[in-house]
């Protein structure tokens, strides 16, 4: 049966100011990775890997990318269980600082020229950091927002979130682009470091607003019901399989394709294309600011039509793009290039995106839904965003320049994605609270949750 939170001033400001908190976080985490991805495309590769040629260097420079991938994993089993455990609210906090600080002391770090091999190693182990963090940190941003929102609009401000992470890549973009107009010389002594450095600001808004969040009332609820378990991952297994496994399939998917969108790319155009780093840059930016459009449109979507049409849609629109894409950057011409970038980042990937906070969110047990959020995220990471820009550059070494077998691997994924999404259950409506407490002694304790809630 579906319940929403009663509409007064008091919840709509509470859930303004969670969205407000959640967007920062993500931002954070976001302005932290795509940061790290296009120093990796364009500037780690001399700095922290100058012994070997150039397309070698960039992909070692990318290996020291997936290394947070591979570590979310982890950091997914270990915030998930606190977060079910100590609630989202503290857990939020903590992997804001843990991500932040990591990107702040990367500003501080030698390059190997000071260092020696002590430089990458530095570079390799805070972007573990960094990955630790963000293995639970987005989930713990929209359960915070979706457990607030009344149930006809989960859609729309659980997909609000991810608009930090289209901030996050914009400023990214934005700050490192401007850093980079200093001289060569200046740039690769200290200008590189300035991004790095400025992550410090947001850090500090970050945990302010987070600290005068109040604790998810879903949350409060398993509380005051004694309902909070002990060993929520091997819950989240014994009652969840059929989700994960789903949503697995569907990660494997769109994560990989952010990062050949939005990564990948800028090696592919400045190296193959020849074109210059500021048009390429630019044109990300572009793409990246009218997902601020794109992302609560196809989440207000999802409320209307439900989750699994528009991200099915959103995979089909990616393997169907993916060679048109190709084709529209090779024009070299400008208008072509915003199109591509328009097409395949802000609407096919922002489709995926928009519709899979709120399914992810409304997927598993009230009880283990930090947990199950944050192992149907980030478990696949390592292949899925980790190593997704190393493959496709591989495909493109292989082929010579020529991105088709890229094209092929991008429809691979694409089809992956559908299939899994179709294979999955349809969440819209779903009663958040209910859905794990049929069997729950504790149940009776439903009417002081009520008061809390209207039909």
């Amino acid at each position: 049966m579906e319940q929403t939170i009663a509409e007064t001033p008091e919840t709509r400001q509470a859930i303004r100011n969670t969205i407000l908190s959640a967007i920062i976080g993500t931002t954070v985490e976001w302005y932290d990775y795509y940061l790290y991805a296009t120093a990796a495309a364009t500037l780690f590769n001399r700095l922290f890997f100058p012994s070997f040629d150039h397309l070698i260097g960039t992909i070692l420079a990318f290996g020291s990318f997936s290394i947070g991938f591979f570590v979310r994993p982890f950091g997914s089993v270990l915030f998930g269980h606190l977060g079910d455990r100590i609630g989202r609210k503290k857990v939020l906090v903590i992997t804001l600082l843990l991500m932040g600080g990591s990107t702040t002391l990367m500003g501080f770090l030698p390059t190997y020229a000071q260092a020696g091999i002590a430089a990458p190693v530095l570079l390799t182990l805070l972007r573990a950091l960094q990955g630790l963090g963000s293995g639970a940190e987005y989930a713990g941003a929209v359960l915070m927002v979706v457990e607030n929102a009344p149930v006809k609009r989960r859609g729309l401000y659980g997909a609000m979130p991810y608009m930090g992470v289209a901030l996050g890549l914009l400023l990214s973009l934005a700050t490192f682009n401007l850093s980079s107009h200093f001289s060569k010389e200046a740039f690769d002594i200290w200008g590189w470091r300035i991004p790095f450095l400025l992550s410090t600001v947001v850090i500090v808004i970050g945990v302010i607003l987070r600290m005068k969040l109040k604790e998810s009332p879903i949350f409060e609820e398993l509380k005051r019901r004694n309902a909070v378990i002990k060993n929520p991952v091997r819950e989240v297994f014994r009652t969840s399989k059929r989700q994960l496994f789903c949503a697995w399939g569907a990660r494997l998917g769109d994560n990989s394709l952010a990062y050949i969108y939005e990564s990948f790319v800028i090696v592919y155009v400045t190296q193959q294309l020849h074109i210059p780093r500021e048009t390429i840059v630019t044109a990300l930016m572009f793409s990246t600011a009218l997902q601020f459009i794109t992302v609560p449109l196809f989440g207000w979507v999802s409320d209307k039509v439900g989750r699994k049409p528009v991200y099915i849609g959103g995979a089909i629109l990616s393997g169907l793009a993916i060679i048109p894409f190709f084709h529209l950057l090779q024009t070299r011409e400008l208008i072509w290039i915003y199109s591509g970038l328009f097409l395949v980042s802000s609407i096919a990937k922002t489709m995926m995106t928009s519709a899979q906070s709120p399914w992810l969110a409304e997927m598993f047990p009230s009880r283990v839904r930090y947990t199950g959020f944050s192992l149907a995220r980030e478990v696949t990471s390592p292949i899925s965003g980790g190593i997704a820009p190393i493959i496709a550059l591989s495909l493109l070494a292989v082929g010579g320049g020529d991105p088709k077998l890229v094209s092929v691997y991008v429809i691979v994924l694409s089809v992956l994605t559908a299939l899994s999404v179709f294979l999955g259950p349809e969440t819209r409506g779903r009663d958040l609270r209910d859905i794990d407490t049929k069997n729950d002694e504790q149940a009776g304790a439903h009417s002081a949750y009520s008061s809390t809630l209207s039909r």
